[in-house]
């Protein structure tokens, strides 16, 4: 499912046209997004947490010259599916 698939299944579930479900998912990633940026967690009960998770830097090697590179650390989104949905997908 594509982001136009998903808000289409939006408006029919709610009954709204199409401009308004765009908009409502729009946000709905959009204040995820922000309060990633800013270092917070978003907890759906039952559906699951999306958290960042750091990772260190190191050195590692181009495959293709075997030259070693420095790799910086970086900040990497998490997904941790609950239980609900865990259940709903093996129940």
């Amino acid at each position: 499912m594509n982001k136009n698939e998903l808000t289409q299944q939006v408006s029919e579930r709610a009954g709204v046209g199409k401009n308004e479900a765009a908009k409502a998912v729009d946000a709905v990633f959009d204040v995820i997004q922000e309060a990633l940026r800013a270092g917070d967690e978003v907890r759906l009960t039952g559906f699951g947490v999306f958290a960042v998770s750091s990772r260190a830097g190191g050195k590692g090697r181009n495959p293709q010259t075997g030259e070693e590179i420095t790799i910086k650390p970086s900040k990497q989104p998490r997904f941790r599916p609950g239980k609900q949905l865990k259940d709903s997908l093996n129940g």
